[in-house]
């Protein structure tokens, strides 16, 4: 399926400089949508993806900006807008587990970020994107990005994140009820364990190999792995009747 019905959207992905967020970037700007390739620190690596879109034809714009500062995912859906003209598919992907901790070791500090960094972030962007949407007349998809440890509580340490994330989940099918007659849709994509930089920050060699043995199809996902799902909820075609769904891809790891 070529998605053809996505040409000439708008479209801004938070956390777009590398990873999964990359991934979807590009495989949006292959369709002929327009992207807003959002980054915080990583600014030569959102230049890559961008020239990687418009090299395929493809109109790609850069959005800076720290969403785990109060009112920053605000900023950035306008930011986007006021670079694209307009919002018609919001994907929330950033986040970070920041670090693993034991919960007596946890600081304040740790937490703060770890919510604002996850669930404020969501939060502002889908607020400021839902206003968006609506001015347009209506109509649009948010797809907010969670996590498997969203449902099964994560390896140990990661209580918060793995809390943030179930945040995400039930966050996102309230969302969807309530802007549907909007003719919104609010989907979650939920990665199970990806090869990113995350990944190989906050898990050892050896934890991620336990794991990888309990996966039925014995192996990590990769980034492109999440972008055809990420698709299908985009494309009102594929997916019109699809709203407040949490779709999994984990390779087998969790059949809910």
């Amino acid at each position: 399926m070529q998605f053809e019905d996505l040409n000439g959207r708008a479209a801004l992905v938070t956390g777009a400089s590398r990873g999964i967020g990359a991934a979807i970037a590009r495989g949006l700007g292959r369709r002929g949508v327009h992207v807003a390739v959002h980054y915080r620190a990583g600014r030569t690596e959102a230049e890559a993806v961008a020239a990687e879109i418009m090299a395929v034809g493809g109109k790609a714009v850069l959005v800076a900006g720290d969403v785990a500062e109060r009112g920053g995912a605000g900023r950035v859906v306008d930011a986007a807008v006021a670079a694209l003209g307009r919002l018609d598919i919001l994907i929330n992907n950033a986040g970070d587990q920041i670090m693993r901790c034991p919960i007596v070791d946890t600081p304040d500090e740790l937490f703060d970020r770890q919510i604002d960094t996850n669930v404020r972030s969501v939060f502002e962007a889908c607020r400021a994107g839902v206003r968006h949407m609506r001015r347009q007349g209506g109509g649009g998809v948010i797809i907010n990005v969670g996590s498997i440890a969203g449902r099964t509580g994560g390896g140990i340490g990661s209580q918060v994140y793995a809390g943030a994330k179930a945040f995400v989940a039930t966050f996102s099918r309230s969302l969807a009820k309530e802007v549907v007659a909007d003719r919104i849709r609010v989907n979650v994509l939920s990665p199970g364990v990806i090869a990113t930089d995350m990944q190989d920050r906050v898990s050892t060699p050896a934890q991620i190999a336990a794991t990888v043995a309990t996966i039925p199809m014995a192996r990590v996902g990769t980034s492109d792995e999440c972008v055809g799902t990420c698709l299908y909820l985009c494309s009102d075609a594929a997916s019109g009747y699809v709203t407040g769904q949490v779709i999994e891809v984990n390779g087998g790891l969790l059949m809910p």
